[in-house]
């Protein structure tokens, strides 16, 4: 059985497991001597990396900060020397608590780590370490006519480490896939201390494929410390468009009524009444603020095709009452509409100081009746949900908006979370589409998979990790490894 550290788990308790101080000074030396003052454990750098995009928090004992694969390595074999757990960090910008330090652990953050290190437009190959920013990796490739196609509304700060980590995707995930789908390789450092490659260039490497098992396991399985992600050439050519609606209902059905009509748009966005109004009030980018919903539909690829596009999504459009058709005129439009879709989260600082989200995805068909139930969920717990989403592939995005320094918010914060994934899985979905399960959504697992399917997840966790210290406590629940209500059910010797 995988060893679980005897630790407070983010959001049960926030006391940190700090009594033995010697043990914390021997850790702190041990590190030292391999990275000198990049191994702190002041109380600003504690706090500072106790949290991530989430609404969890808690202290870890030691921040490291490695600029070389080896300095990673060095660090993964003192933390296993001294059975002390550990987790890789990028920007600190997921919402599932991810990256939310549980255990007393030592935190590998690897900002420094953001070079790129080669480009080869011939195999559309480039080697990034993983503290390269998303939207760096895709301005610095822009001069040779490509970019990195995953493009999470955290581009601007999320780091290629991170997108490896939850398996990130972005507005343009509809046409060109999850970050899966771009990453050809990885040299990681594993549980053992040992570094590998998995995957690799060739067009089918050998052997099973270990990359797609590493990536989105959210630092369970090692550290990557370097990728190499698949180059996306530059659409010759793009429009973008804005449609407004009267109604939520026909606003998605409009979705799924334009893939069905065989086109399969780069993006497929929609937002609420609630949402337009705090976006437009920010970006000023001519957002109808009277709507109850808009789309943002992008379209890519050869002129020809694009045009055509266009029409079949206008057509599309006036079957189901659409407001308006509004076509950005050029790039720089074009930039501000999406500067308001990719602002959203932050915008909605404008109606309260916090927000609280889950990132479920449902059947496209059934998009607007679990909209009405989000709805109707936020008000029984006094609660303002904003909806902005990927429509294309029903990865919904709903945001309940709170203060936190209202008495009693939390618990019904939460509450409202897991009403809301109830419903998604009700609605025939699944708990996420590209923030990961981390500490938020691990207790809801059981909601989607039997025991059967998390018991086989933790073998194959256990066979990175057999001493339970990378990332511990996350995605699996506690206990699905061993614990006697499963096992009551499995024949003996049927998991041997």
């Amino acid at each position: 059985m995988a060893r679980k550290p005897d630790a407070p788990v983010g959001g049960e308790s926030s006391t940190d497991r700090s009594g033995d101080a010697a043990a914390d000074a021997a850790l702190l030396a041990a590190l030292r001597g391999v990275l000198g003052d990049r191994a702190r454990d002041n109380d600003f750098e504690r706090g500072l990396y106790s949290r991530d995009g989430s609404i969890e928090g808690n202290s870890p004992a030691i921040v490291c900060l490695p600029e070389t694969a080896g300095e990673v390595a060095e660090i993964v074999r003192i933390c296993r020397r001294h059975r002390r757990p550990f987790l890789a960090r990028g920007s600190g910008t997921g919402l599932a608590g991810g990256a939310v330090p549980v255990g007393h652990p030592v935190v590998v953050a690897t900002a420094k780590m953001d070079r790129i290190v080669e480009v080869d437009t011939a195999d559309r190959i480039a080697w990034v370490e993983p503290g390269v920013l998303n939207l760096d990796l895709s301005r610095a490739l822009a001069p040779l006519g490509f970019h990195f196609a995953p493009d999470p509304s955290s581009q601007q700060v999320c780091s290629i480490g991170g997108n490896i980590a939850n398996n990130s995707g972005g507005p343009h995930c509809l046409a060109y896939g999850v970050t899966t789908a771009h990453i050809a390789a990885l040299e990681v450092v594993l549980p053992s201390g040992e570094t590998t490659v998995l995957g690799g260039v060739d067009p089918e490497p050998p052997g099973f494929d270990l990359r797609g098992l590493f990536v989105g396991s959210e630092g369970t399985m090692g550290i990557a410390t370097k990728a190499a992600v698949r180059l996306t050439p530059n659409a010759p050519s793009v429009r973008t468009l804005l449609l407004d609606f009267d109604d939520v209902s026909e606003g998605s059905a409009t979705v799924s009524a334009i893939i069905a009509a065989g086109l399969v748009p780069s993006a497929l966005e929609m937002m609420d009444q609630r949402a337009i109004e705090i976006v437009e009030a920010f970006a000023h980018a001519g957002y109808p603020t009277e709507a109850a919903a808009v789309l943002l539909v992008e379209l890519d690829g050869l002129s020809g095709g694009v045009d055509a596009g266009v029409d079949i999504v206008h057509e599309v459009a006036l079957q189901h009452h659409v407001g308006h058709v509004r076509v950005a005129a050029d790039d720089e439009e074009r930039a501000l509409l999406w500067k308001g879709r990719k602002n959203a989260f932050g915008a909605v600082a404008r109606i309260k100081p916090d927000y609280y989200l889950h990132d479920t995805v449902v059947p496209r068909s059934r998009l607007t009746e679990v909209l009405e139930k989000v709805y109707r969920i936020a008000d029984a717990y006094d609660l303002i949900a904003v909806n902005v989403f990927h429509a294309g592939d029903g990865n919904l995005h709903p945001i309940l908006a709170f203060d936190r320094r209202e008495p009693g918010v939390d618990e019904r914060v939460k509450a409202a979370g897991r009403d809301i994934v109830a419903a998604s899985i009700e609605a025939g979905g699944v708990l996420s589409g590209e923030h990961g399960i981390g500490l938020e959504k691990r207790d809801y697992m059981g909601m989607l998979f039997g025991a059967h399917d998390m018991y086989t997840q933790d073998l194959v966790r256990e066979a990175f990790d057999p001493d339970g210290l990378a990332n511990p406590l996350k995605i699996i629940p506690t206990g699905s490894r061993c614990s006697d209500s499963f096992r009551q059910h499995v024949p003996e010797g049927a998991w041997v």
